[in-house]
Parts: structure tokens; sequence; C-alpha cells
């Protein structure tokens, strides 16, 4: 027993054991034969699900530690890279040390996929896998909850309700995230905000870093504390989001009735989604490390936000969704290739944005053209100008 044991993720021992759990749950197999078979799942799934139950217990028949479930998932996430995303690129990683350990913050869009290409990237370029911050909201099943601990996953407590079981719920977790990267050297990835960015408005909570902060001790001052954590922003960009239609839907029913209610699974819904369906170009930029001198958590939000805006990287589906809304286009780059952005190029791209609308409500279709507007607004914004 260790003082983390609650929130964790599983240790090599515990393999064996939780993926004989994961392989019982008759949800869980549901969830593969229909992310796979998304056409036949409805007709014949009492062919289909003793056949992936049986594929998934030959894959993982001896895995007796974590690095080699990774390896396995790694290979799933490779095919789905190869049938769900056009051009994945990365940039930024010659500035950082493989044989050092970060907390990675990134802005965040889609649940799973955002840690997992931050971990793809990883992974491909010689660095050690991250341990994945994810909230227990969406821990609604108790098989989902062995998959996430089983692939490095450790928990944010989001459900304590009073206020003394929030402090030190979070006092747990922040001394959890620096016990891993100062004394077990490992790398760590927590989202800029609790919950995704759904309107596209990239911005770091400062309650986030305050809670980095609440295990330091008395005796070292804020800015050394910060620092032995290793700060690395990263900025995920998708030419085009699984989930938009949802999002604008739930987007709506915020500004028109302050509430939106979700329906039961809702999260699990949206992972599956994001993982399966089509991202067209996705870019992954990492920042440089915050070394500076930082007197408190919004000296540290300020600069994570001006590097995730600045290594953002934006697509003509943004410039497009820009000028349908506001009649322009602003002079900003497009592609991990950095070109000039011109309308005349991107008739394909015009296409699908069209398709994607013509889905979408008419009350809703501003908000949906803003989701993805909006990183466009972002970058005025770090210029110090406005819409106009």
């Amino acid at each position: 027993m260790t003082q983390f044991d609650d929130i964790r993720p599983y240790n090599d021992a515990e393999v064996e054991p939780a993926i004989a759990r994961v392989l019982a749950a008759p949800e869980l197999i549901d969830a593969v034969t229909r992310l796979r078979f998304p056409r036949l799942a409805g007709w014949v799934p009492w062919l289909l699900k003793p056949l992936v139950r049986r594929v998934l217990s030959q894959q993982l028949r001896g895995v007796t530690s974590v690095r080699q479930l990774q390896e396995i998932v790694s290979h799933y996430l490779d095919d789905m890279i190869d049938r769900c995303v056009d051009q994945l690129t990365v940039s930024g990683l010659d500035h950082l040390d493989a044989n050092k350990h970060y907390l990675f913050i990134s802005n965040h869009r889609d649940i799973a996929m955002d840690p997992a290409f931050v971990n793809w990237a990883l992974n491909k370029n010689g660095f050690d896998t991250m341990r994945i911050a994810i909230g227990d909201n969406l821990l609604t099943k108790p098989y989902v909850s062995d998959l996430m601990r089983l692939n490095k996953s450790f928990i944010v407590k989001r459900s304590a309700t009073s206020v003394r079981e929030k402090f030190k719920a979070s006092k747990h977790l922040s001394a959890y995230i620096h016990h891993s990267i100062v004394e077990e050297n490992s790398n760590i990835w927590i989202a800029q905000r609790e919950g995704r960015a759904k309107d596209g408005l990239d911005a770091t909570n400062t309650a986030i870093i305050s809670m980095l902060a609440l295990s330091r001790p008395k005796t070292v001052d804020f800015s050394t504390f910060i620092r032995e954590l290793n700060i690395v922003p990263v900025s995920i960009s998708y030419e085009w989001d699984p989930c938009d239609a949802a999002k604008a839907n739930e987007l709506f029913a915020h500004a028109e009735h302050g509430n939106y209610e979700k329906h039961e699974n809702e999260d699990v819904a949206s992972i599956a989604m994001g993982i399966a369906g089509q991202k067209g170009c996705v870019h992954v930029a990492f920042g440089d490390v915050l070394s500076a001198d930082y007197d408190n958590p919004e000296a540290v939000a300020k600069e994570l936000d001006r590097q995730v805006w600045d290594n953002y990287v934006l697509h003509p589906s943004n410039h497009l969704a820009y000028q349908q809304l506001h009649g322009k286009v602003e002079d900003f780059p497009v592609t991990a290739q950095g070109v000039r952005f011109d309308a005349r190029k991107y008739t394909a791209q015009q296409q699908e944005l069209s398709r994607r609308l013509q889905g979408i409500p008419t009350e809703q279709r501003d908000i949906f053209l803003s989701i993805y507007a909006n990183p466009v607004v972002s970058h005025l914004k770090a210029l110090g100008k406005s819409v106009a």
C-alpha cells in the first residue's frame, strides 16, 4: 500500500487480474464491436461479439506488464491513425530531452485523443509515455476504470462535494503529480482546463495551476516549485472534430436555456465518437519548458496560453469558418507547412465544411462555425487584436 493507491495507475502486478475483469465485461465487447464493425454490429452482434472477445483474449494472452499492454495499445492507435487521420505532424520535440521528465499541459478538445496523440508523438520519438489525468466523472463503469488505469491513467476526483473534500483531493493530486515527476521520473499529462474547450477557445484555468502548487512545502517558494515540474505547453489542433455537431448542440442549449442535461453514458459515447471519427489533419506542437520565475498561478497561466496560441497550427477549416462568419480572411498561415491561406486552393475543405453544416439545425449553425473559427480569434487575441 502507498499513499497514492486510490488514484495511481495500475502497476505490473495488477495487470493480469485487471485484464481478466475487462475481458469479462459485456459492455467492453459491445463497444469494441461497434467501433470495429460500425455497419455490421447492429445486424449480426451474435456473430461478431464472440469473435471480438476471442481476438481480444488472444491479443492479451501473456500480457503481464504495463509496457506490454501499451505496445498493443500502440498498434491499435496506429491503425486508428491510418483510418481516421489524413496527416499527423509533430513539432517542438527537438527542444526537449528524452532523458528528462515533464508535465505536459495541453489545450483540450477531445477526451481520449488529446493525450493519445501526445503519447504517440512521445513514443515515436524515444520519450517515455505519460501518466494521464482522467476525471472520475468519466469512469462510470468498472471496465472503463480498469482500462484507463491499465494504460497509465490516474484519477482526478471531481466527484467530491464539500469544500473540505475538494481541497483534500486537490492537494493529494498535487502531491501525486510532483512525486511522479520528481521522485519516480515519469511524464505526466493534464489538460489546461477541466472539460473540453467545446467552443474552440483555449484558455488555461488558473485553478489548475493553483492545484499544482498545493503540495508545495512552506520552505520552497512558488517559482522554484513550478520549475521542478518541468511544465511544457502543448497545442493540439484538429482539422475536423468528430464531435462538432454534439458540441454545437450543447453550446446552443447553454445559450438558450442556461444549462445542458447530459444523457447517461454521453461521455463514453463522446470518447467512442472522438476515436472513430474522421479528423483530417492533426498537429501536435510542443512548446518550451517554463523555466522563468513565476510569482503566481496567473503568470504561469498567461505563459501557457501564450505558447498554446503561438504554436497552434491553423487548418483551412478554421479560416473557411471564420470567413463565413465574419466575411473576411485574416493573414495567418495554415497547415504544418505554414503556407499562406488561399480559399481557392481548398475547395475540398469548403465542400466538407458545407456538408457538415447541412446536418446542423439552422439556429445552431453560427455556433457550429464558431467552434472552427475561434482558433483564428485566439490568434488575433495573442496579437492584441480583436474581430472588427
